[in-house]
């Protein structure tokens, strides 16, 4: 579930090794490329934690955070 924490929406992804966690990571890359919107994210070993928020409009969160959220939540069902 996506959470509004320091003014982004986050959320950390958990999954059986290194290897499916870079996979998605792969996918989401992919993902975002075709938004033209990039999440900042980090990754350590089994889990994946990403931010979204909008640079040019301030960092605020804005439609296409929400978008791409949705669209990432669609990758792991």
């Amino acid at each position: 579930m996506w959470k509004e924490i320091d003014g982004k929406l986050q959320q950390t992804f958990k999954f059986k090794d290194f290897s499916e966690a870079f996979a998605f990571m792969t996918r989401v890359a992919f993902l975002a490329e075709c938004q033209e919107h990039h999440p900042d994210w980090s990754n350590e070993y089994n889990k994946v934690t990403i931010n979204l928020c909008t640079h040019d409009k301030g960092d605020a969160i804005t439609e296409k955070d929400h978008k791409l959220a949705k669209a990432i939540d669609q990758l792991v069902k």
